[in-house]
């Protein structure tokens, strides 16, 4: 399982990696090549489901505890600027604190801070874990389906509000977290679960490329096609899991990044979108911010958002009870020779 571990942080880093991307470009087939989003969520819904094993109903605590502090270092920065910009203070400001639903924002804030409905979710799932867990065990074909029949349901017109819609497209991943954890996955066949990946995913393919978004086949934009195309994809990179990552840590040049990833995962996600609309506000008068000058801007954001991760990463460490470092993910000397590597342990 210790090798399952890095095969869990290698997907994670390049989910990381590819919404920063997504953000950075706007290109629309990554959300096709690699729907990060589903795949995060079946992460940490097999992370949930391994904690809950470990300890009980206390893994709740334990991932909020990991969870908020980071957003909580954001909000001190960008809070105060929105209220000085104009944002109406009024109870709802708390939900900074614990976002059980979106927490206010204004102008430019609503945009830079766009990405917090990722937490919101992430943190109504952990809520329900305790008991969508024991329902998965004896009904996981059933509770698989739930999300998607709602899903339908509301493309059929039933009426819902933001939150019931990102329940009925995310919900399924993090429930296919669930069986990755408890070992559901490899107990088909490889034809069976390679024909179940395409047959769902090529049921979603049918749907988007029939029902094309505002922006072309940006799956962000088709909820039905995503759900279904997202969870043949995710079905099929867990299921085909190796049962050996030891090379991963034999090269420094590609493990040290991946831990890195992992153990900064919520600071980089809470903060790119900031840092990308924040130079493309500055530079997008002057024409910097153009689409010809697309590596530029990708090693702009970069750019910025390690001097975040420098700022403001620490955090994680000490959600963690770590001991605090600038940059993390050091792999020690004698695991490099060795053939077990050191899982990282992120949360996101």
């Amino acid at each position: 399982m210790r090798n399952r571990n890095r095969y869990l942080d290698l997907l994670r880093a390049l989910a990381i990696a590819r919404v920063v991307v997504y953000h950075t470009t706007g290109w629309a087939a990554l959300t096709i090549v690699f729907p990060a989003m589903a795949m995060m969520f079946a992460l940490a819904g097999s992370l949930m489901a391994a904690s809950l094993d470990r300890h009980g109903v206390r893994a709740v605590g334990r991932r909020l505890r990991r969870l908020l502090p980071p957003l909580w270092i954001m909000a001190g920065v960008f809070v105060p600027a929105m209220v000085f910009w104009g944002m109406k203070v009024d109870w709802h400001i708390v939900l900074w604190a614990l976002p059980l639903q979106d927490p206010p924002a204004n102008g430019w804030g609503s945009m830079a801070l766009s990405v917090i409905w990722y937490l919101r979710d992430y943190l109504w799932f952990v809520l329900l874990s305790p008991l969508a867990l024991p329902v998965f065990r004896r009904f996981p074909i059933p509770a698989l389906l739930a999300p998607l029949a709602v899903l339908v349901a509301i493309q059929c017109g039933m009426p819902a509000i933001n939150l019931v819609r990102d329940f009925a497209l995310y919900f399924t991943f993090w429930l296919l977290g669930f069986a990755h954890h408890d070992g559901l996955l490899d107990r088909l066949s490889r034809r069976a679960l390679i024909g179940t990946a395409a047959t769902v995913s090529g049921l979603g393919a049918a749907w988007f490329l029939t029902h094309p978004g505002p922006r072309g086949y940006d799956l962000n934009d088709i909820r039905l096609g995503d759900a279904f195309w997202s969870a043949g994809f995710v079905l099929l990179i867990l299921g085909l899991a190796p049962t050996s990552m030891a090379w991963l840590d034999r090269h420094p040049i590609l493990g040290r990044p991946v831990s890195i990833l992992n153990s900064r995962a919520v600071t980089i996600y809470l903060w790119h979108m900031p840092v990308v609309v924040g130079l493309a506000a500055v530079l997008g008068p002057a024409g910097v911010w153009q689409l010809h000058r697309l590596a530029g801007r990708l090693l702009l954001v970069a750019a910025g958002v390690a001097i975040a991760v420098a700022l403001f990463g620490w955090v994680e460490d000490v959600a963690a009870r770590r001991r605090p470092v600038l940059l993390p993910g050091r792999v020690p000397r004698q695991s490099r020779r060795s053939s077990t590597p050191v899982p990282v342990g992120a949360e996101l």
